[in-house]
């Protein structure tokens, strides 16, 4: 192997530029020749492919986004697609590629593997949702953003004694939710995994209230969503001044973590270590706090599972 290449693809997270950093700096200690991949596979199949060197990744490890930037690619579903993208590939001489991203990207590292090319995951998502390592890149600075919003909406929800409910990113998996929850002492954390009742809801607002209670905040993760419908519903049933917020995209950026940016450093350096040892279709990961490695079709037929624990003392330490 002489050559390697790495590309981010779907939601940009920040880490990504320190694991970019990582995979380049580590390649060329190793002697590869390291290439760039611009809007992860949309950019590949259009060839925007560019060598990198130590210059190229200077002074981004503490940048959020990706430097490579990031696009979807409908035509990378196809077969036609993935071809083109693997003869592509070949045409620049490139024997591995690194892929950083969710489990979209990751299933479409595993299709290229299939067709001969070296290629090893990171898993780069602010939504932690992958089933296979306790940490994703983009994690820990998400839920450090969220926790800030809810710092200041605590304050002026105090001042005019008021329901919060923040609704926050995630898509199906609640993790954003039930850490930012924990220690942004809510009142209330509502995720996928484990549903809700209105009327309970509605009952232990109105039971907090009775004890004096200045304030309540409720973390709502998006995979169920519908914050606005929810702060009308919550008005309606117990008389108290109700606001929804929804965060948004601001939990994607940002200057990540120092959480994010060593295990992101960890893991390009463990990718490039895999190729080198002539590796394919391999996932990096986080278990038990070391860095791990497994095949990629493993990875992605794991079942999620949820934190019952983590949700049972959130919400003990609730009232």
């Amino acid at each position: 192997m002489k050559t390697i290449a790495v590309l981010t693809s779907g939601g940009d997270a920040p880490g990504m530029n320190a694991a970019i950093r990582a995979v380049v700096r580590a390649g060329l200690d190793k002697g590869f020749k390291v290439m760039g991949i611009q809007r992860g596979y949309s950019g590949l199949i259009n060839g925007e492919i560019f060598p990198m060197d130590r210059h190229n990744v200077a002074d981004i490890i503490q940048r959020g986004g990706t430097i490579l930037r990031t696009a979807r690619c409908e035509e990378f579903k196809t077969e036609e697609g993935r071809k083109r993208g693997a003869n592509i590939l070949k045409t620049f001489g490139i024997d591995g590629l690194v892929v950083i991203g969710g489990d979209g990207s990751f299933a479409g590292a595993q299709l290229l593997s299939k067709l001969g090319i070296a290629t090893i995951g990171l898993p780069g998502t602010i939504d932690n949702d992958l089933s296979y390592t306790d940490y994703t890149i983009g994690f820990d600075t998400a839920i450090n953003t969220v926790l800030d919003a809810i710092n200041k909406l605590r304050d002026t929800s105090t001042s005019h004694e008021r329901v919060s409910i923040v609704e926050v990113m995630g898509r199906n998996c609640g993790d954003i939710a039930l850490y930012t929850g924990l220690a942004g002492g809510a009142e209330s954390i509502i995720v996928p995994e484990k549903g809700y009742n209105q009327d309970e809801l509605c009952r232990t607002i109105l039971e907090g209230k009775l004890r004096g209670k200045m304030h309540n905040l409720i973390i709502l993760a998006e995979g169920i969503g519908g914050a606005e419908k929810l702060a009308k519903k919550v008005q309606d049933v117990t008389g108290i001044d109700t606001r929804a917020t929804i965060l948004g995209h601001i939990q994607r950026g940002g200057s990540p973590t120092c959480m994010d940016r060593v295990w992101a450093s960890r893991m390009g350096y463990r990718a490039v270590e895999l190729l080198q040892e002539g590796k394919s279709g391999k996932v990096v990961g986080v278990g038990n706090g070391q860095i791990i490695d497994m095949d990629i079709d493993e990875a992605l037929a794991m079942p999620r599972k949820f934190d019952e624990k983590l949700y049972e003392i959130a919400k003990a330490l609730s009232y």
